[in-house]
């Protein structure tokens, strides 16, 4: 059945019901289930639409989810997902159904598999690859413990195209490892469409005849190594004859390559599936789906269903006109910041700060031959789409491949161009070591513009940009700037980017406050802070995003006649400001340092090492992420959490300022 819009209203869902583990779901006869499979899809639809999270992926494998839970004793078997986009029909399979209103919400379900909230989320992900080295390790467990528990990876064709993956592949079958992978390719990266032959051969591949026939053939010629050579190239070469190239990639790994099959044939998949179950060594299982599968609008477009923002009631559209009607409340900055950072009194709607890159890089694009973007498969999220239509020649996709996008951007740097890699932070972490040896050591011309740096909400800690502050500063040669709104990203973008040598700016995700960008404003000089508010006593330096929280904070502080503080913008966190420090050091009792980062090692870490090493002895207040992963909610309740919003800056300090005064 094709669903063409996202049911506002439950539905009925009698089979479903009934089925609330995977133990009810295997009670149920085989031509049940393309009916469960329907309500399932329906649910899902109805679900998400409440509550937004990740869509398309899901309902790609509605009937591969219920036949890996129909033919393996989960959770005594071991099914690891990998990312987790497409995990919501295994979530509503395994006891979590009741719970999927609370998705991506502050103390509900995780947008991703998670060991701690159910035994079928046997490993936790978020970022991809990881799935074939994990299962390889619980194979390999099971085998040393003399368990009889079998163990299946799912992985994505995008995900396959991370070298973690083709590490993992080669050593699966380097240990002869009794696993699965299922290699689903909803064809947005690597093969053709199924054709008859090709299901034929699959099905006579898979089929335990053939299975026991290929393995009991080796034992028999393994004392005829000519022989043998031959059968196996002959199976290859007919293999690869009926399926193309990827049967012959994984067969030349070590894998029994069977596939490619129909993903959304019930029957097929559970025969298919229950038999290569029961086969020893490696297997590899090549299934076609269709991304947004049972539902038109993201069958059609993809992309643009891979997630989906939650459907408003009838009653909040209503309200939308009205609401749209508020005007902006004025920023509590000071007049002293540029006239680029001057707010209107009704505001524009606010960029994302994505967009905000994505303009700048075109701008920049266009008046430097030199400049080349890259991504690792983060075009859209980035802001890399209209960069891309513009000058495909110069943007780069390198596909889910962090470390060669890092080490690719300094290979063009060797021969004078100058590459943004544009990276979220928490997958530029998969970068490291090409970040230190292959750019920094060599101090070549490479800027990453780094999103997501901070908190990012729903998608919770896998995805939080919380560490690239405490991990870039310790590199030597790089420069990191942190802007505290849309017009500072767009200037310190060109400042970084004009810099010789390695730079990064982080910002956050989502959209700013409205400052409008003036592209003709005087750049800020590296290592140069502003000061937007003169006061006493106090010296709030802010890093970075929160800048609008200090504001608001300085003012409910003053008003409380706790201190009437000075707010600095501090723009950089390497090269810090050292003018900027002496003087505020001389000149004030308390420093208090704010950022959307982890406080070890961060900027207020780096704030006091340089007090300490110079020889101040003025108070310092670190406010940041303390150190704990900070779960999913959605970004204002994160902020509460962390202290890192108007009342909790508010707090910190005047309970700093309180001991203090008490002495201690």
């Amino acid at each position: 059945m094709m669903f063409h819009e996202i049911p506002l209203n439950r539905p009925l869902t009698p089979l479903l019901d009934q089925v609330p583990t995977p133990d009810k779901l295997r009670e149920l006869p085989v031509d049940a289930l393309p009916e469960l499979a329907r309500e399932l899809r329906e649910f899902m639809l109805w679900s998400t639409g409440q509550t937004g999270g990740h869509f398309g992926a899901g309902l790609g494998v509605i009937e591969l989810t219920i036949a890996l839970h129909y033919v393996y004793n989960t959770p005594q078997d071991r099914v690891v997902w990998d990312v987790g986009h497409q995990t919501y029909p295994h979530k509503i399979l395994t006891g979590r159904k009741e719970q999927m209103l609370t998705m991506r919400q502050q103390d509900g379900l995780a947008a991703f598999p998670r060991r701690e909230e159910s035994p079928y989320d046997t490993f936790g992900v978020g970022h991809s690859s990881t799935s074939i080295s994990a299962a390889l390790g619980m194979a390999r467990a099971a085998e040393l413990t003399g368990s009889e528990r079998k163990v299946v990876a799912v992985i994505g064709d995008g995900a396959m195209t991370a070298g973690m993956a083709f590490e993992a592949l080669n050593d699966a079958a380097h240990q002869n490892a009794n696993m699965l992978v299922i290699l689903n390719d909803n064809q947005m990266s690597i093969s053709n469409a199924v054709g008859g032959l090709s299901n034929y051969f699959s099905r006579i591949w898979a089929s335990k005849s053939y299975i026991a026939l290929r393995e009991g053939g080796k034992r028999v010629l393994q004392s005829m190594p000519t022989a043998m050579n031959f059968v196996r190239r002959t199976e290859e070469q007919m293999k690869t004859m009926v399926t193309d190239a990827p049967g012959a990639l994984f067969e030349s790994i070590g894998f029994n390559y069977v596939g490619p099959i129909d993903g959304h044939n019930l029957d097929e998949l559970i025969e298919t599936i229950a038999n290569l179950s029961e086969a020893k060594g490696p297997q590899l299982l090549h299934v076609f789906t269709t991304k947004g599968k049972g539902f038109a609008p993201a069958e059609a477009d993809p992309i643009g269903y891979h997630a989906i923002s939650k459907i408003a009631p009838v009653t909040e559209r209503a309200a939308e006109p009205a609401a749209k009607a508020k005007k902006t409340a004025a920023s509590s900055i000071d007049a002293t910041a540029s006239a680029a950072h001057v707010v209107a009194a009704v505001a524009p709607k606010p960029k994302k700060y994505s967009d905000v890159f994505g303009d700048w890089l075109c701008a920049a694009a266009a008046k430097d031959l030199r400049l080349v973007g890259i991504t690792p498969a983060m075009c859209e999220g980035s802001g890399m789409v209209s960069f891309a239509a513009q000058y495909p020649e110069r943007y780069h996709d390198v596909a889910i491949a962090e470390q060669h996008a890092v080490t690719f951007a300094a290979g063009l740097a060797c021969e004078g161009l100058k590459p943004v890699v544009a990276i979220y932070s928490t997958f530029l972490q998969r970068g490291y070591d090409q970040l230190i040896h292959d750019v920094a050591l060599q101090n070549l011309d490479v800027t990453f513009a780094i999103d997501r740096a901070g908190l990012v909400g729903e998608d919770g800690p896998t995805h939080a940009g919380a560490y690239d502050l405490a991990f870039l500063r310790c590199i030597p040669n790089m420069i990191i700037a942190a802007p505290s709104d849309e017009a500072e990203c767009h200037a310190l973008l060109e400042a970084a980017w004009q810099h010789q040598g390695p730079s990064a700016v982080r910002y956050p995700r989502g959209t700013g406050t409205g400052a409008a960008i003036n592209a003709s404003t005087e750049l800020p000089a590296i290592g140069r802070a502003r000061t937007l508010r003169r006061g006493v006593e106090v010296a709030i330096l802010n890093f970075g995003s929160r800048l609008e929280a200090v504001a608001q904070a300085a003012d409910e502080l003053k008003k409380l006649g706790l201190a009437t503080p000075t707010i600095v913008d501090m723009r950089w966190v390497k090269p810090l400001d050292e003018a900027c420090l002496v003087e505020l050091a001389n000149s004030h009792s308390l420093l208090v340092s704010v950022e959307e980062h982890a406080v070890m090692g961060g900027a207020g870490s780096a704030v006091g090492e340089w007090l300490h090493a110079n020889g101040y002895h003025c108070g310092l207040l670190t406010i940041g992420i303390r150190d704990a992963y900070i779960e999913h909610a959605s970004p204002v309740q994160m902020h509460a959490a962390c202290g890192l919003d108007r009342d909790g800056i508010v707090r910190a300090i005047g309970e700093r300022l309180a001991r203090t005064q008490l002495g201690h």
